[in-house]
């Protein structure tokens, strides 16, 4: 997948628990864990919306791109 989730990086960086940006987001542990860890293949723009508030960051804080090496096309 070319999308990078960054979310663990910037809970590290606010020194925010799972726990704690779960209850304030209002979505599961489980969940969020699974967004923490790549295990997603979507978030709402709610959700995002909801963690960049918490987060005081920008989508792009939690979210890079990186171009899969098996969608380059050959020269």
């Amino acid at each position: 997948m070319a999308i990078i989730l960054r979310l663990d990086r910037v809970m590290a960086d606010r020194k925010i628990s799972l726990k704690e940006l779960a209850e304030k987001v209002e979505i599961s542990n489980v969940n969020l864990s699974n967004l923490k860890t790549g295990k997603v293949k979507a978030i709402r723009f709610s959700t995002l919306d909801a963690i960049c508030r918490e987060l005081n960051c920008q989508p792009g804080d939690i979210l890079e791109y990186q171009e899969d090496q098996e969608n380059k096309e050959e020269p």
